[in-house]
């Protein structure tokens, strides 16, 4: 049997098969091979909105723990850029629990934690980092404006981050 009569039925056989509901399976290749230490050594810095401090999330200390869980199926969703972010709360004093480490981008949730942000920043700091306000997880977590802006906010980090104008 020649290449071309292969081809042919091969094309036949997938419209029968389509025809009568069915789905042909397909076998896998082959695992691909392990990184080497070589690969891992070699392999460029992470850059772009992926990289170690691109992103600290400044969240309400006490939060619920379903406030919690929507804050991290959304920052899942997000990418990793954002599920991999730092975290820093405030406590109840309105000051945060530990200095915040420098970043290219804030995404604060609330009055009270941007206050609290904007007093343990240094100016050079906040000149330079983009600074997003969303509402609080508990406004999140019930009204749909309030999480129509956090998607709005997020994506809008995203393309700051990765450099992206429009």
């Amino acid at each position: 049997m020649n290449a071309a009569a292969s081809h042919v039925d091969a094309v036949h056989r997938a419209r029968v098969l389509r025809a009568l509901g069915m789905v042909p399976w397909v076998r896998r290749a082959a695992p691909t091979p392990l990184a080497t230490q070589e690969d891992i050594t070699a392999a460029p810095p992470v850059q772009g909105d992926d990289a170690p401090g691109a992103c600290v999330v400044v969240l309400p200390g006490g939060c619920a723990m379903r406030e919690l869980d929507l804050l991290g199926r959304t920052f899942g969703a997000c990418g990793a850029w954002l599920a991999r972010a730092a975290r820093v709360s405030v406590n109840a004093a309105g000051e945060l629990a530990e200095a915040p480490p420098a970043a290219r981008a804030y995404l604060v949730f609330g009055e009270t934690q941007a206050h609290a942000l904007g007093r343990s920043l240094p100016a050079e700091v906040m000149q330079r980092a983009q600074i997003v306000l969303v509402d609080e997880p508990s406004q999140v977590l019930s009204h749909a404006a309030s999480k129509r802006r956090l998607w709005t906010a997020v994506r809008t980090l995203h393309r700051a981050l990765a450099g992206v104008t429009g």
